[in-house]
Formats: structure tokens, sequence, C-alpha cells
């Protein structure tokens, strides 16, 4: 059984369940970062491996408030054709251990994607009798109409149109879909925050109770060392300017705040507060 990181914000509980650890795809996806990075941030070895790595974990992140429980990005997915070896036709423990966590998928009432990408809607949905139905056939799926507006034409082409196939058309088509504005209030303890740059219609999800704070990134950043180099945007950033400077802007107004900043693809720990470190930033975990 893995460890299932839990986190309290006041009356809410985060809960973390991981599909997969990778230490391929950190240094791809941020070629900017250098191979002796850990020796100048050493706060950053939780989130390496023994070959100094950046490590990315894929997981989702359960929101439990006192009257909904909220499902934050569905990772990748079991059975679909995807571009990454790794990644295709994969057969994760993924629902095993989404029950081993405690949680029923008929009991999600809420499923929210921060954005569109594979690695966030894949477990949108399971194929049943060669068809994909709704994982979580009892919930309302949350998309920003922004971000399905960008996607709805352009995933129809190229290597997005089996994601928007296979992962999100099925929603809407169940009736399942609520396209939302990116400032979105989902319920009393919980709303989105538009974060564009890595897709246009991003979103991060802001969590206060009884005077508590958290955030949960989306891809506004993919790794802690995008807190020392806020310029560094990532080779899958629709806009990576846009990217970096929503990112700045982030790390700026949370910095040296006591908000619980809980990173969607931070391996290790996971989660930490910003906070200043000489001319730059970290994550104080």
């Amino acid at each position: 059984m893995q460890d299932f990181l839990r986190w309290r914000i006041g009356d809410v509980t985060v809960t973390r369940v991981v599909e997969l650890t990778s230490a391929t795809i950190g240094n791809h996806i941020l070629p900017q970062a250098p191979s002796d990075l850990v020796d100048n941030l050493p706060w950053l070895t939780p989130f390496t491996n023994a070959e100094r790595k950046l490590v990315l974990s894929f997981h989702s992140l359960i929101i439990q408030c006192p009257d909904q429980t909220i499902v934050v990005d569905t990772c990748i997915g079991n059975d679909k054709p995807r571009g990454y070896p790794r990644w295709n036709m994969m057969q994760s423990d993924f629902l095993r251990d989404f029950s081993d966590a405690g949680f029923a998928v008929d009991g999600i009432e809420t499923v929210l994607c921060t954005h569109m990408h594979v690695d966030h809607v894949g477990w949108n949905t399971r194929l049943v009798e060669d068809r994909w139905q709704p994982t979580f056939a009892n919930a309302r799926y949350l998309f920003a109409e922004d971000e399905w507006n960008h996607w709805r034409d352009r995933g129809r082409a190229g290597r997005y149109a089996d994601i928007i196939d296979d992962s999100v058309q099925p929603i809407l088509d169940a009736g399942l879909a609520d396209l939302v504005d990116t400032d979105h209030r989902i319920n009393l303890e919980v709303h989105l925050l538009p974060t564009p740059g890595h897709t246009p219609g991003h979103v991060s999800v802001h969590i206060e109770s009884r005077g508590e704070e958290a955030v949960i990134t989306g891809d506004l950043m993919h790794h802690p060392c995008q807190l020392a180099h806020p310029e560094w945007s990532c080779t899958a950033c629709v806009d990576p300017v846009e990217s970096a400077a929503t990112r700045k802007a982030f790390v700026e107004r949370y910095a040296d705040r006591p908000v619980l900043i809980i990173g969607t693809h931070f391996s290790g720990p996971t989660a930490g507060r910003i906070v200043r470190d000489g001319d730059a930033y970290r994550l104080d975990y």
C-alpha cells in the first residue's frame, strides 16, 4: 500500500493518491535545470533521485469538505493510446489505491481538471465493454470554459485528438460536464484561481477553512525548482512567457505567508510553504 499523504486545512482534508512517479520526464520538460542543480539548492534533495534527476509525481488530490468531496485532476488512466511509452495502454492500480485511501468512485460529487493535458484527465473515464464511460458516474465534472474553448477545436487534430476523444468528450456526451469561469467558487471552502500560461484556461485551487489556507498548484509549476527559478517554463507550456509571469506573481503573492502550497507534480513531501531564500524562494516542508 502506498503512503497516502494527508493535510488538514481547518475543516478540510486533502489526500494524495499517486498513480506513478518518474525521473525520466522532469529534466525533459525543464531542460533549463543543470545537472548540478541540487548541489546549489540542497533543499531540493527530496524532489530528486540518487542521480540528481528531477522526480515528478502524477497524483490526484482529493479534497474532503464538510459537505462535498472533490477530486482534483485524474492522472493518466488505463487502456489509453498515448504517445509516451510508459503511459501507452497503461495498466496502473490507481482505482485500487483510490479505494485503499478510503474513497469510492460512486461517492465523489465533484471532479475538477485544472486543465486538459493528458496526465490530468485520464481517469475521467474508464473502458467498459469497449466504450469510454465516466469513472465517477455520480459526479459533476468541472472544466474551465476558457480551457475547453481552446482545446475543443485544436484537440481534434494531432496528438491531442485521442485525449479529448477518450477522456473529455465522453463526459460532455454523458451530460456530466459544467463549463465554469476560471475564478469559479465550488463551495464555501474552495474556489478556483486563474493561473493561465501553461494552458489558456489553466486554474489552481484555493482552499480556506477556519482561517487556514492552501493552494493546489496544478501545472502552474511542475517542480519546486521553479520556485527558485520562476522564469523556467516547461516545454509543454502553451505560452511560456505568460506562464513565467503568472508563476512569478504567484510566488511573490504567497511567499512568507502561512499558506500551504500543494504541488500537483511535487514528489517527496509534496507540500510546504514558500519562503524567501536570499534573492530567490524555496519550499519550506
